[in-house]
């Protein structure tokens, strides 16, 4: 990667709906060459693809919660289902295997305290292998996830 693509992959980070004539404008390349190099980032693996950053807050989700899980086994197999069940919980935003105390750190957003019992009831303590669950309610993001640092290697 030189300068040209760390600016072709900071600026589509901010905004990957930026029309490629505007992004190449910005990075000083042909419409033609800005588009070849982002096939190029997109087949190497730097772009693993393109998502809109939905308002939790506008679509209703009121509260944030970061839920710490330890299994009761390490073993492959408890955790190969563990996450397989993760993949398949609509509620679960996210899922960290860890190192430390948890075996697995998980985000999850709800509309207020009764709707996340119901997501902990219905979903969360019904995921196998589960030993013990640790939910922290956030308070406030100070500063929410805006993408990876893109910098030259």
């Amino acid at each position: 990667m030189d300068r040209i693509d760390v600016k072709i992959l900071s600026y589509l980070q901010e905004d990957c709906r930026m029309p490629i004539s505007t992004l190449a404008d910005k990075v000083g390349l042909s419409t033609s060459a800005c588009h070849r190099r982002i096939k190029l980032l997109e087949s190497g693996g730097q772009i693993s693809g393109y998502v809109a950053r939905l308002d939790a807050k506008a679509l209703g989700y009121s509260i944030e919660i970061f839920v710490e899980i330890t299994l009761h086994s390490q073993s492959e197999d408890t955790l190969e289902q563990f996450e397989r069940a993760v993949q398949k919980a609509p509620e679960i935003s996210e899922c960290h295997l860890m190192a430390g105390q948890a075996d697995y750190l998980l985000r999850v957003v709800a509309k207020n305290v009764a709707d996340y019992e119901q997501i902990h009831r219905n979903a969360l303590s019904r995921l196998p292998g589960v030993a013990h669950m640790q939910s922290s309610f956030s308070l406030r993001t100070v500063r929410p996830w805006a993408g990876v640092p893109v910098i030259q290697s």
